[in-house]
């Protein structure tokens, strides 16, 4: 418990919390103060207690018998992720970046902005999750990947421009979540093109 948390820690617990936010067993206020308490905490006694009431909560010293040491650690790995929060605020990721396969996206009150027209892709396939209550994501492409969507909007808006490239392959960008009392829109911008799937 006194054993200092890391980025990737933190990270970990977050993802939780998300999954718990989009499954409706958090409130979004909630899930804000307790986002909050994820980013303050220092140890990984700190974090534990903000995920046991979820099922979805990694639990100590749970690894099967005859498990690596290692697998029992806790918080387990975390998949390749990037999470993205706006909660009465903003979060902005554009320019040369290197895309995770999956990028989650929280806006609560807030904006977030996500470009992908410099981005680097190095899978073939990227899934973008977000949440908007209260608040928007906007999500930008390059004109020759495909756009795919399975969100939806409850008293929102859910505006994904779905698009097949002509090339086979090219990168495909899928977008999942919701959106309350909030907006999603993703579309591609003109005149951007993926030049090199790879850095």
């Amino acid at each position: 418990a006194e054993l200092r948390a890391s980025d990737a820690d933190r990270d970990r617990i977050a993802d939780v919390l998300r999954e718990a936010l989009a499954e409706g067993r958090l409130q979004p206020e909630e899930h804000a103060e307790r986002i909050d308490a994820v980013y303050r905490a220092k140890t990984l006694g700190e974090l534990e207690p903000l995920v046991r009431d979820l099922p979805a909560a990694p639990v100590r010293g749970a690894a099967p018998a005859g498990a690596h040491a290692a697998e029992a650690d806790w918080p387990r790995a975390a998949p390749e992720s990037e999470n993205l929060m706006a909660i009465f605020g903003g979060s902005v990721r554009k320019g040369r970046w290197r895309v995770r396969r999956r990028t989650n996206a929280l806006a609560v009150f807030g904006g977030v902005e996500i470009d992908l027209t410099e981005a680097v892709f190095e899978q073939q396939e990227i899934a973008i999750h977000v949440v908007a209550a209260f608040g928007g994501v906007d999500i930008k492409v390059p004109e020759n990947v495909s756009l795919r969507s399975s969100g939806s909007g409850v008293f929102g808006g859910f505006d994904v421009k779905t698009y097949e490239a002509p090339d086979p392959d090219a990168p495909i960008v899928h977008i999942s979540g919701f959106a309350v009392f909030g907006g999603v829109e993703a579309k591609p911008k003109r005149g951007k093109r993926l030049k090199n799937l790879r850095a």
